[in-house]
């Protein structure tokens, strides 16, 4: 059955009034005010002249204010464009060129530091910040936070449509709700589009799925997991901007306490259970931990459950074309002795089959309405290999990626993203080079986030990557080899990673 993604947010609202429905740094809202806020952001929008199937630039961290003025856009029948600041002049500017927004809502800090004067600043840090008040010509401007200097003259701020009067959830919930950049160039970005049905329709059976208790305490700061949580009338507890598990855990750690659900990448998760090791006495007690972002792989779940007993965790599968595909309980994949991953039940409003080259392929009512300029999906080629039990899927890696190391299969695509999640780490990519005795030698090319030579082993993030790997990937795979690299080679209109070639040039460097 399909579900209104905010129709179903509302309706919890209205369910319990007085429960605490948001907490973001000293500032808890019950789910009536929150109610109250989404549709005012909504009734003032639609004030303005916000018409249904207006696109929305979107800039805005999560937090009270961000939350309530994304889902007032699309309770005004307006379409959510996330724009990410931080991907550089040139791309900025082609999705907005191709998403061709009416409207641009931004934080005020974000119109500062593109000035002119702050641009050559913020360079010199390593963020290329396109010119938020006049990137999108001609576009109406909605500014979070307190006003400064950038900000254009005549922008609405969000402070005043918190005030307005209430407005009513309007357009096709079939339609555009959502458009979220994933990938491609300058020349040819790529976005999926998501309606408020596909959308409701797959966080709605996650929220059923993990089981969501009415006011348990979720931590998270991803949009995706909280709203599930409110659909389900949970307590959604937003880090502040800046404490990231990954980097500083001894920090997150005071997030904790109190908390019954915690959402985190594994790489994240497993600074946190480092950081446990020496003070045990902070470990929370937890009724679940939700691992997504990356492959959830048997030596992280054994120090789950070795760290914090009692606590179940469910492993998500998705993508961003289907929000999300399975979940899997630690407990049954920890159990699951067959090759391959096992990655969970089907949702139940996947539908998935395996092709004739193993690769598999979904449909459903969750699935994204299609690509920004492209015909509408019916399906959806994964990329990944797998195969199923019933409703069990189990993956077992990237087509044309495997290669082999002794009597092991190394899919890279199993590990590669767990990887790239650590701190440090910009890209990476696990390649096998052939030693004199006919094998594979697995080696590791990191690209870093502080700049490395054009192809080196002598880097800070080498020694950091190689201590956090044993227990966060199989022993199996640990790589015999660790360089760095400037940049991974790609090709192909859709820029994927060129292994052939990466193969190549590390076999000669390594000589």
């Amino acid at each position: 059955m399909s579900v209104d993604l905010l129709a179903a947010v509302l309706e919890s609202c209205e369910r319990t009034p007085d429960a605490s429905a948001i907490t973001s740094g000293s500032v808890t809202v019950t789910y009536a005010e929150l109610r109250r806020r989404i549709l005012s952001v909504a009734g003032g929008l639609q004030l303005q002249g916000l018409m249904p199937g207006d696109r929305v630039l979107f800039s805005v961290r999560p937090n009270l204010d961000g939350i309530a003025l994304a889902l007032g856009v699309i309770v005004a029948g307006g379409t959510i464009v996330f724009a990410d600041p931080g991907a550089g002049e040139a791309m900025f500017r082609a999705r907005a060129e191709l998403a061709a927004p009416r409207w641009v809502a931004a934080e005020s800090l974000l119109y500062l530091a593109s000035t002119p004067v702050l641009r050559p600043i913020a360079r010199r840090r390593g963020l290329e910040l396109p010119p938020y008040s006049r990137v999108v010509p001609d576009a109406r401007h909605i500014v979070a936070g307190r006003w400064l200097p950038g900000v254009p003259r005549g922008a609405l701020a969000l402070r005043d449509l918190l005030d307005a009067p209430a407005g009513k959830l309007v357009g096709d919930p079939a339609a555009e709700a959502l458009i979220i950049f994933t990938s491609g160039t300058t020349a040819d970005p790529k976005a999926v589009v998501h309606s408020r049905l596909s959308l409701g329709t797959g966080l709605a059976g996650y929220s059923q799925h993990v089981q969501f208790v009415p006011g348990e305490r979720v931590v998270t700061d991803q949009l995706m997991i909280g709203i599930p949580a409110l659909i389900a009338g949970a307590h959604w507890l937003i880090p502040p901007h800046g404490a990231n598990p990954g980097a500083q855990p001894d920090a997150y750690l005071d997030l904790l306490p109190g908390a019954d659900v915690l959402f985190a990448v594994p790489a994240a998760l497993d600074a946190i259970l480092r950081m446990l090791e020496t003070k045990p006495e902070k470990t929370p007690s937890l009724r679940a931990v939700l691992l997504g972002g990356a492959p959830v792989l048997r030596p992280l779940l054994d120090r789950v459950a070795a760290q914090l007993p009692g606590t179940q965790v469910l492993a998500i599968y998705g993508m961003t074309e289907m929000l999300p595909v399975a979940i899997a309980d630690g407990t049954d994949k920890l159990a699951f002795t067959d090759a391959g991953d096992y990655v969970g039940e089907l949702l139940d409003s996947v539908s998935a089959r395996i092709d004739d080259s193993g690769e598999l392929v979904l449909s459903g009512d969750g699935l994204a309405l299609g690509y920004l300029g492209k015909p509408p999906l019916t399906e959806v080629r994964t990329g990944d290999l797998g195969r199923l039990d019933g409703r069990r899927l189990v993956l077992s890696g990237r087509s044309k990626d495997m290669f082999i190391r002794g009597v092991t299969n190394v899919y890279p695509g199993l590990y590669e993203p767990v990887i790239a999640s650590l701190e440090g780490v910009m890209d990476v990519a696990m390649i096998g080079v052939a030693n004199d005795f006919g094998d594979d030698a697995i080696v590791l090319v990191v690209v870093p986030t502080v700049a490395a030579v054009a192809l080196g082993r002598d880097h800070p993030v080498i020694p950091t990557v190689r201590k956090a790997l044993p227990g966060l990937i199989d022993a199996a795979v640990l790589p015999d080899e660790i360089v760095v690299i400037d940049e991974l080679p790609r090709s192909g209109r859709g820029r994927k990673l060129d292994r052939a070639a990466l193969t190549r040039r590390v076999t000669e460097f390594l000589g």
